[in-house]
């Protein structure tokens, strides 16, 4: 699906989607497609999103949004890195959203990463302000930062914001047992999905030593 949205833009083309959360740190050819993206600067964000946002799925998912023209601009050897899983509105039990607010938000980050102003549609201005005082970008821990073409290549090409982004200071009072239970899980899925890679890349060895034989 990445390489049908990438071959499908034009040199200074945009796209947005939604992925499972282990194509950002898959290995293998998932890994491969990554890094070509990557070293094309092609990838501008990405944006962990938290669980129960999708009727039939639970499982927390990731935006990719891809720009083909970035690399004509001054964060061309850069990612902007956005961890939104502790954002969201909470519909029922089973189901979350987002709010236009929170939406706006979050696209305000974007834009200040980028150069560009702000908008106000939705009253997020008290939001943006509290996040980035200055009113322009700076990473902030536990919800983005922007992280370098050899760093992520340092971290095995991974395109995982929770890798990056780190985690936000916050009092002891504040904090939420769910919403941490609900973190581990994800990163639970993450290593299974890695673990079920590597015992399928062993398993192929051992394969091919067989035949050897």
């Amino acid at each position: 699906w990445i390489q049908v949205f990438y071959s499908s833009l034009n040199k200074n083309g945009r796209a947005g989607f939604v992925m499972a959360n282990s194509a950002s740190d898959a290995r293998a050819s998932e890994l491969e497609i990554r890094k070509q993206l990557i070293e094309d600067r092609a990838v501008d964000v990405m944006v962990a999103i938290g669980s129960n946002f999708f009727y039939t799925v639970t499982l927390p998912c990731t935006l990719w949004f891809l720009d083909k023209g970035k690399k004509n601009t001054n964060r061309k050897d850069k990612v902007l890195f956005i961890d939104a899983r502790h954002i969201y509105r909470q519909i029922d039990r089973a189901h979350r959203d987002f709010t236009p607010q929170q939406i706006e938000f979050l696209a305000n980050i974007v834009r200040l990463y980028r150069g560009e102003g702000p908008e106000n549609l939705h009253d997020s201005e008290e939001m943006l302000k509290e996040a980035f005082p200055d009113g322009k970008y700076a990473d902030h821990n536990g919800l983005c930062k922007a992280v370098t073409i050899e760093n992520i290549e340092a971290q095995g090409w991974s395109l995982n914001p929770g890798r990056y982004v780190g985690v936000a200071d916050r009092d002891e009072e504040d904090f939420d047992f769910k919403e941490r239970l609900e973190q581990l899980n994800e990163e639970l899925e993450t290593l299974n999905a890695e673990a079920r890679e590597l015992e399928e890349r062993i398993a192929g060895n051992v394969g091919k030593l067989m035949e050897g034989e």
